[in-house]
């Protein structure tokens, strides 16, 4: 009785209901921004609601977190700029389906799909929580340092025809997250002397210019050529669309459910690595990833909406943060007197049903708000471009400047932008460059941490890592990606046709 009164509480309540409703709007608009992402407006609620009860507290971060991580999918399918790392993926095939005029049918996959995958995030929060959270505890070091080289390579071998140049841009990407002070020694890296530099590089606005300012220099190119009309015809997709898909759609929410409960991670590797999953399952797709798959949109969203319910997971059983929104979300729970980890479950069970309750009230709202609004959003991608890049434009200096209020900031977005469109110009994938400025802490200090275990000898990082079953499996998966892409693997496969 106490775990149905624990999950009736935000349903029962009008005003725990209205926040969740708010917050889930406010984040799909929020997410939408780039630069304006879901772990800053969290960060930001602290400081009004600190003074809050904690279930309301709770239930508008809720609300934003559901509904930022699917609102990143939007301007990633109309601009090609996602609003959160999480869209990268989802850039790759829901842009090229608005160019074809069918952004309202992107937009209303995305979302249902969405719906499922967090939905299945919540269920697993609500049934696995310790089995799951006992797995990820057993995740070492140089485990984590395997999984953000595999999330670099996976989405350098996704974003073009060449690996070289994923591996090239992914590294040039881990540079640029490790210009700054060092975390450990504090000392400087890669700053040249320049104060300016000795706070790093703002990973926003690297996505920012990347995607949005090199769009928009690309688009010149065609500036006089007419806009697509979109078809906003049926925005629902059928129920025989969604069966069709729903096999994947299972796959891909299983592994965003487990890389979201690996504290550190996130939606953004999940993505990626069900995006992977995807074109390797899908045989025969209608239409090729990269070019306007439907697979290619089910596979990263439905993955990086399960996350969030898999990120609950160590925090609330572990008392570490999945992500850097459920990070913060521990520091408001320590604000208003609890204590998240194992005793937690033990001590007051209502706060985790509390919290089962408020993420699954916030991803309906997610799917009513998400499919509501659609034909005046795609409109945006209809205005003709001499007045659509100067939006671009617009909305990327206002973005890149709200992350820290720098003009140093917008500087580097537009620094970016300009160097980012020569990429382009040559082929070089944008992808592997954000992600590998994201995983650069990540990989420095895992690597670091691995290295000084094993008392900085690669040999037994070498001997650790193939006598552990789970290290040994993505050091297996790095290598395969690697191998994959030489003419020999395409030699051996069509001589096996033959």
């Amino acid at each position: 009785m106490d775990v149905i009164h624990s999950l009736l509480i935000p349903i029962l309540d009008l005003q725990l209901l209205g926040l969740i409703a708010l917050g889930t709007f406010a984040g799909i608009y929020v997410g939408a921004i780039p630069g304006l992402s879901v772990t800053m407006a969290v960060s930001i609620l602290i400081s009004f609601t600190f003074s809050w009860d904690v279930y309301p507290a709770l239930a508008l971060m809720i609300g934003i977190y559901m509904g930022g991580v699917y609102g990143g999918s939007r301007t990633a399918i109309l601009l090609n700029i996602p609003g959160a790392p999480a869209a990268i993926a989802t850039a790759l095939d829901g842009y090229p389906m608005a160019q074809k005029g069918q952004a309202g049918e992107a937009i209303g996959i995305v979302t249902v799909v969405s719906f499922i995958g967090g939905f299945i995030g919540i269920f697993a929060l609500a049934v696995f929580a310790p089995l799951l959270a006992d797995f990820a505890i057993r995740f070492q070091p140089r485990d984590y340092f395997l999984l953000g080289v595999l999330g670099i390579l996976l989405v350098g071998s996704l974003s073009g025809e060449s690996l070289v140049k994923g591996i090239f841009a992914g590294a040039l990407g881990i540079g640029l997250g490790a210009v700054g002070m060092d975390p450990l020694t504090f000392t400087e890296r890669f700053t040249f002397g320049t104060d300016g530099l000795r706070a790093g590089v703002s990973f926003v606005a690297v996505m920012i210019g990347m995607f949005g300012i090199s769009e928009g220099l690309m688009q010149l190119h065609t500036v006089n050529t007419p806009a697509v009309k979109q078809k906003i015809g049926r925005i629902i997709p059928s129920w025989l669309m969604v069966r069709k898909h729903l096999p994947l759609g299972l796959q891909t929410s299983t592994i965003g459910t487990v890389i979201g409960a690996l504290p550190g991670t996130g939606g953004d590797i999940a993505a990626l690595i069900a995006y992977d999953h995807a074109t390797r399952v899908t045989k025969n797709p209608e239409v090729p990833f990269g070019k306007g798959a439907i697979e290619g949109l089910v596979a990263p969203e439905t993955a990086n909406n399960a996350a969030v319910g898999g990120a609950f997971i160590p925090m609330l059983t572990l008392g570490i943060p999945g992500d850097a929104v459920t990070a913060i979300m521990i520091g408001a729970l320590f604000i208003h007197g609890l204590n998240p980890g194992p005793m937690l479950m033990v001590e007051q069970p209502d706060m985790f049903w509390f919290i089962v309750s408020a993420l699954s009230l916030a991803n309906v709202f997610m799917l009513i708000f998400g499919l509501t609004g659609i034909k005046a959003f795609v409109k945006i991608v209809e205005m003709p471009r001499a007045i659509l890049l100067p939006v671009i434009l617009l909305l990327s200096i206002v973005g890149a400047y709200a992350v820290s209020n720098s003009l140093n900031d917008v500087y580097w977005m537009l620094g970016f932008g300009v160097f980012g469109y020569f990429m382009k110009l040559y082929g070089y994938p944008l992808g592997p460059v954000i992600l590998g400025v994201i995983l650069s802490r990540l990989l420095d200090d895992n690597w670091r941490r691995a290295i000084i275990s094993d008392q900085e000898s690669l040999w037994l990082l070498l001997k650790g890592t193939l006598m552990s079953p789970l290290s040994l499996v993505l050091f297996a998966s790095v290598v395969l990606i690697f191998v994959s892409k030489t003419p020999l693997w395409g030699m051996i496969f069509r001589k096996r046709a033959a």
